[in-house]
């Protein structure tokens, strides 16, 4: 099915525009996966975002996955609650000083817990520490990622410096982060990035 789709592009020029949710929620524990695994890749990409349409990686081989997560521009930090996976953001240093947080989001059962916020807070202040010479962070989100996804981004700081529209043949549901696995339309969180996958 054809569906129009807007696209909106953010960012922060200052980490003093960061307006942060310093406190965690109870039994929550964020931490960097220090070592580039494709099988945690995969699960926490299909996992968040697999009633969003994020579909580009889905097709990602091992080594495409490894030879991506191995570079030392990519981080990927897992947020955990009472130890299990609750979402994710994985930033990319990029030239001239722009850190972008190229995906974002918690998996389904853990939206609404107050994480989200938290969650993004830390994204944007890991990005504005990725190196001294760091000048811009941004994101792009899309109509076909969560609703709260803007808000959350305009929440804490960002500002929009462009928006676009394309029509993108979609499938008639989104893929799911397994076969048979949707729930429903209304379920779930996640925002990748902002380009339809």
């Amino acid at each position: 099915m054809n569906r129009l789709v807007r696209i909106t592009y953010l960012e922060m020029r200052a980490r003093a525009e960061l307006r942060l949710v310093r406190d965690a929620p109870p039994d929550v524990l964020l931490l960097r996966a220090g070592v580039p695994s494709p099988e945690l890749g995969r699960f926490l990409y299909a996992s968040v975002g697999g009633e969003w349409y994020w579909r580009e990686r889905l097709a990602w081989t091992y080594d495409r996955w490894m030879t991506w997560l191995s570079r030392p521009e990519v981080e990927t930090w897992v947020v955990y609650h009472r130890g299990t996976p609750a979402g994710y953001f994985e930033l990319e240093a990029q030239p001239e000083g722009n850190v972008q947080i190229t995906y974002f989001g918690l998996l389904p059962g853990f939206i609404g817990k107050r994480l989200g916020g938290y969650l993004l807070s830390h994204a944007i202040d890991r990005a504005w520490r990725f190196g001294p010479a760091v000048q811009r962070v941004w994101v792009h989100t899309c109509t076909l990622d969560h609703p709260g996804a803007l808000p959350n981004y305009l929440a804490r700081g960002f500002k929009v410096f462009r928006e676009e529209e394309h029509t993108v043949d979609l499938p008639d549901s989104p893929p799911g982060p397994w076969p048979g696995s949707l729930r429903s339309p209304s379920v779930g969180s996640g925002v990748e990035g902002g380009r339809p996958r």
